[in-house]
């Protein structure tokens, strides 16, 4: 699946990646350490914050989750 943004795809492919290899790696099998992902997150979380206001998007109300931010109570 392509990004947002058409400059962001091979980030987001980059983070995909690598999230899907330390979830089967290292979580599933009980090693809790630190994701070591989280830098190519911020990139591409930058790269599409970035397209979106380029898209002029409406994002207003809308919450995002990320490494280290817990899911809000519904």
């Amino acid at each position: 699946m392509n990004s947002v943004g058409e400059g962001c795809t091979e980030l987001k492919r980059e983070y995909d990646q690598c999230f899907n290899r330390w979830f089967a790696e290292k979580f599933l099998k009980g090693d809790r350490s630190a994701d070591p992902c989280s830098e190519l997150f911020l990139k591409y979380h930058t790269c599409v914050q970035k397209a979106i206001k380029e898209k002029d998007i409406p994002v207003e109300g809308v919450e995002f989750m990320g490494p280290n931010r817990e899911k809000a109570d519904s």
